[in-house]
Formats: C-alpha cells, structure tokens, sequence
C-alpha cells in the first residue's frame, strides 16, 4: 500500500517506524511526531494488556542499557524474550498491533491532510475570485471615468484653439503666453486620459495586433520625427544608429511604434539637460535588436522589475520630480508580451538606461 500524495510505501514505513521505537530512540522514526507519536510503545502496550509489570518493564531496560554500552543497541523486543519476561508469539502479537495502530494513524492523518488542502484551496480559489472581480472593477471605473472626462477635455481644448487664434477677439502677448501653457497642459492631460483608456481596455480585453511585415529605418525614422521637438525643448540630443537600414521585420507597426515613442519620452523625461537619447536597430541572427539608450538618471538594480508596475512609480513620495501616471512602461510591457517578446533592461545609476527588445527577421513581405 502506498500513500496517495508522497507515493511512500506505508508498510515499510511502519515497520521502520516499529523499529526506531524497539530501539528506544522515538525520534529516529522516519516520520516525526505526527501520527506515529499517537501509537503506544512496546512497553505501554505490554503493561496496558497485563502482560508485563512497571518493575519487569524497568529491569529489561536497565538491562538493555548495560548491555548497550560500547555496542550497538539491542531491541528492547528481544530482550524481553531472552530475560522470558515474554514469549515470541506475544511479542509478535504486540508488534501486530502497532503497526495497525500506526497504519491508523496514518490514514488519519492523510485524511486530515486532504482535508486541510481542500479548505486551503477553496481559500486561495475564493481569494483569487474576489481579486479579479476587484480588477474587473477596478478597470471598468477606470475606462468610465476616463471617457467621461474625454468630452469635457475637448470643449476645453477647442475653446483654447480659438482663443489663441483670436478668433474671439483679439489678445495680448501676455494672455496668448498664458493660453499656450494651457493648451499644452490639456494635450498633456489628454495623453494621460488615452494611457488610462487603453491601459483599462488592454487589462479588460486584452491586446489587440495586426501582424505584418515593416521596414525597421521607417519606424525608427518616424519615432525619431515625433519626439525630436520634446527632445530640443528638453535640450537633449535624439540620434538614431540603423545597422542595417533595410531590416525587414514582423510585428504591429502602430503599437510598436507607440512602444519606441513611449520609451524615448521616458528616456527624455530622466535625462538632465545636455543628455543624449539614442533610438537603435542592430542585426542579432535572425532577429533584430531595438534598443533605446538615454544617459540619464538610472534604474536601482533591485528595483528594475517596479518600472512596469502600472500607477507605480519609483519616486512615490509627494514631492517627486518626475510627474506620470505609471502607465506607460506598463502598456509598454502589455504590448510587448503580445508580440512574445522579452524587454531587457540595463541601467547605472547616474549614467543611464537601456531599453531593449527583439523582433524576428524576415526575407520578404508575403
């Protein structure tokens, strides 16, 4: 008979158990305290049945320790039947019993166990229930909040745009200023409003990918286009390095270029003035290597895996410097994971980051 959780054989491990205990060291058995510790020993049983008196029981001990010393331990079994305190049979008899009793206890305690596993189970299957349904939740209030504030935000910003262009009459230099700083809040208010929308409709739906093939130059000369203006007003220098310009690869174009714009922000958002960002594509076999390197502020080792935490940010003290959601490097990862491709990170502190993935090679476009 084996046990059905361990595949141990039970017969074995009673008998080994029975002689740990003739031996007079309990502790040696080789299942510790639970269930053998609930069998009787040897002379228990035999002076609970009146086989045996305390004082026959003590001599044979006394006995078992004289001639133990210096040797190895004789079973306390078989001195009784050398000092004939007891027979073979009732001896045999006794031994019968404890492995029934252990083999009891045994199916006790397995009992016990596969009860205790199905009520730990039932809590870890509750307690997982009750976080997605918190999630569900957590995502449909967000996208509803997030598309409720979208019309309100577009009024706002329409209204601006006539302001500025004095088409409701005409302004002062001062108050177009004022009007510009507005408007470039708004838009960045907007791009936070389309991270939470798309970051709780990712969670809620997943990840949606249209496949084909792209030139890896027009993806990188696009990101490099799109960013250049935040890079020349935070004063940093936005290169691109193309190893091999007429890299043909497979993947979304749109939302791996959304990947590159978020992650050359981010590099221009913790690189001090005078930094630079550079975009890469480098040949690695048959996979191409995008990279984006910054010479910025740097990621502590230990907490490298934080950055993808979405609405976390490593500074999260009231007055931090660097201002965010936490969704970016989240959706970045999102994104990533659909494309079945890993993001590395290297970084120093105080001498930057890199940001790097791989995207499979192809021939020609089908």
């Amino acid at each position: 008979m084996t046990c059905p959780h361990c595949g141990v054989d039970l017969a074995l491990v009673t008998l080994l158990a029975e002689r740990a205990y003739l031996e007079g060291f309990p502790g040696a058995a080789p299942i510790p305290a639970s269930p053998e510790a609930l069998v009787p020993r040897i002379g228990e049983l035999l002076i609970e049945q009146n086989l045996l008196t305390p004082e026959q029981l003590d001599l044979a001990l006394k006995h078992q320790r004289e001639l133990g010393e210096g040797k190895k331990r004789r079973l306390l079994g078989e001195i009784l039947v050398e000092m004939r305190l007891i027979d073979r049979e009732v001896l045999d008899g006794i031994i019968n019993q404890q492995i029934i009793a252990l083999h009891s206890a045994l199916q006790d305690s397995n009992r016990n166990l596969e009860k205790r596993v199905a009520e730990r189970t039932m809590e870890l299957e509750n307690a997982l229930a009750h976080l997605t349904e918190l999630n569900q939740i957590k995502a449909n209030m967000i996208s509803n909040v997030s598309h409720e504030l979208r019309t309100p935000l577009a009024h706002i910003k329409g209204y601006i745009e006539l302001l500025i262009g004095a088409q409701l009459g005409p302004l002062n230099p001062d108050q177009i200023k004022a009007l510009e700083v507005v408007q470039r809040s708004s838009t960045r208010l907007e791009t936070l409003i389309e991270d939470l929308i798309e970051f709780s409709t990712s969670s809620r739906e997943g990840i949606g990918l249209k496949i084909q093939p792209f030139r890896v130059e027009q993806l990188l000369n696009m990101v490099i286009e799109r960013s250049r203006e935040k890079a020349e007003k935070s004063k940093i220098e936005l290169t691109a390095e193309i190893e091999e310009p007429l890299s043909l690869v497979r993947g979304d174009e749109k939302r791996l270029g959304w990947v590159l714009i978020q992650l050359v922000d981010n590099g221009i958002k913790f690189t001090p003035e005078g930094g630079q960002v550079t975009l890469k594509s480098s040949l690695n076999g048959d996979r191409v290597t995008i990279s984006v390197t910054d010479t910025g502020i740097g990621i502590p080792g230990d907490r490298m895996d934080e950055v993808f935490i979405p609405f976390h940010q490593l500074d999260g003290s009231a007055e931090r410097r660097y201002g965010g959601t936490g969704l970016g490097l989240a959706l970045v990862k999102l994104i990533l994971d659909a494309h079945d491709c890993e993001i590395r990170i290297q970084s120093e502190i105080g001498k930057g980051s890199t940001f790097s993935f791989d995207l499979p090679k192809i021939e020609k476009a089908d």
